[in-house]
């Protein structure tokens, strides 16, 4: 099961996640109660070993505007979450870095349709942080897609029985509050999702 942490500010948050055992950490860099600089974005994926993917995440910016905030960040990954076309991930492909496409369950739920390498099937509203009806996209996305939106260390199991995901995504489900992370909620919700999947 692979498990991406999301919406990361502190450098202790980031430890958290890797030694809990994440595969991916995310750093937001669009209007968002998470949001950091590119240059934060920078100084907290330096800390972040190489088999663990650091990822920028945007919403309705310029593939401009994330290609220069990308290569100021230094991350190895970018996530387009929400109506980005497919001209976005072509313009960004020569970057070299993962490409990570996020939108609603409506989308196309094809991983690799709009060129990206990675899924992540969101809620409704995506972002929202809501608990979904997750089973409703059992057997619809193909490839390597990952599940999120409203996940949390007690409802991972069940999310990831209902939906059968390749990988799961959280960020306000591990937070005390907005933006705000913990780090044993953080712990918890990896083992939870690893246990799920072992299971």
């Amino acid at each position: 099961m692979y498990v991406k942490i999301c919406g990361l500010r502190e450098p202790e948050h980031v430890a958290a996640a890797v030694e809990a055992g994440a595969d991916a950490v995310g750093f937001v860099l669009t209007r968002s109660p998470r949001r950091v600089t590119p240059e934060r974005a920078r100084e907290l994926a330096s800390a972040v070993p190489p088999h663990v993917l650091t990822v920028a995440v945007f919403a309705g910016e310029t593939p401009e505007q994330v290609r220069a905030a990308t290569l100021a960040s230094g991350v190895r990954a970018v996530q387009l979450h929400g109506d980005h076309p497919h001209g976005d991930f072509t313009a960004l492909r020569d970057l070299g870095v993962t490409l990570v496409r996020a939108g609603a369950a409506g989308v196309d739920l094809r991983c690799g349709a709009f060129g990206e390498d990675l899924l992540i099937v969101d809620a409704p509203r995506p972002g929202s942080g809501e608990p979904w009806d997750w089973a409703a996209v059992r057997g619809r996305p193909s490839g390597r897609w990952m599940l999120a939106g409203g996940l949390d260390p007690s409802n991972a199991a069940g999310a990831i029985a209902a939906a059968r995901p390749w990988g799961v995504d959280v960020s306000s489900g591990v937070e005390t509050a907005p933006g705000v992370k913990d780090a044993g909620l953080i712990g918890d919700f990896v083992a939870a999702a690893r246990e799920a999947a072992a299971g």
